[in-house]
């Protein structure tokens, strides 16, 4: 694509935007990998090197809650993944985490859907985030699905016990066999079907039921706008891609839609 390809795609999506009614952005890893946070699938990913993760993790995590509590609080108990943690904790939120933001801000955009669990879009000041693979520093209660930052609490006895309820607190994160807190996934299908322009932002679009959210919209007349550096199986549906980084593109469409 040639710098007048680049200009007319961030033009045309920048008019479409301002046109819409309901703007809402739906983001994955290829965001959080322009902080330098590595992915989990492909070269290079987090399960290429240790292996995925067991795909009936919360029936464990159910089985043995202190013990897998026991597990996360020790670094040396998977030293590999203990180095990915670190990796997130080191990362900044990037230019397109703000560009996200100041959008919010300026009420074009009125939600954003994120898979990525790493606090980056609440570092750069998103306020209508929906977290539907969790927060790696929060904590949630499996009951009553309150959530806390991970700091709260001292974990001298485990499994730490939700204090409003009296259910086993997790990590926030979803697991493999886990089901999305039904709050998320309404708040998600909620945004969907009021959105009439969906900005699909650094992913791959083959996890469910995120990569299904874009066809709600198309379903319900509205529109796909497509960021990222690679063709996805959303882009025959896209009206319009901005291929390349959105740390780059994101920032030029803001400079656009202020005028």
């Amino acid at each position: 694509m040639t710098l007048q390809d680049t200009e007319a795609a961030i033009r045309l999506a920048s008019d479409l935007i301002a046109e819409s009614d309901h703007l809402v952005a739906l983001v994955g890893a290829g965001l959080s990998a322009e902080s330098g946070i590595p992915t989990f699938r492909g070269a290079g990913g987090l399960w290429s090197k240790v292996g995925e993760p067991s795909m009936n993790g919360y029936e464990q995590f159910l089985a043995d809650p202190a013990g897998w509590w026991e597990n996360q609080l020790d670094p040396a108990a998977d030293p590999a993944r203990t180095e990915f943690r670190e990796a997130i904790d080191s990362a900044e939120p990037n230019p397109a985490h703000h560009a996200l933001a100041e959008l919010e801000r300026m009420g074009v955009l009125k939600a954003t859907i994120t898979q990525n669990v790493d606090d980056l879009h609440n570092r750069a000041g998103s306020k209508r985030l929906i977290e539907i693979h969790g927060n790696r520093t929060k904590v949630r209660c499996i009951g009553c699905e309150g959530r806390w930052s991970r700091d709260e609490f001292s974990y001298d006895a485990l499994p730490p016990i939700c204090p409003k309820c009296g259910e086993l607190l997790k990590g926030d994160t979803v697991m493999f066999g886990e089901p999305i807190p039904p709050s998320v996934i309404d708040a998600c299908y909620r945004e969907a079907t009021l959105c009439d322009c969906i900005m699909v932002c650094g992913t791959s679009a083959t996890v469910y039921p995120a990569a299904g959210f874009p066809q709600i919209v198309t379903s319900g007349g509205g529109i796909v706008i497509e960021v990222n550096p690679n063709p996805t199986p959303l882009s025959r549906i896209a009206v319009v891609t901005l291929r390349g980084a959105a740390g780059a593109l994101l920032p030029k469409l803001v400079e656009r839609l202020r005028g």
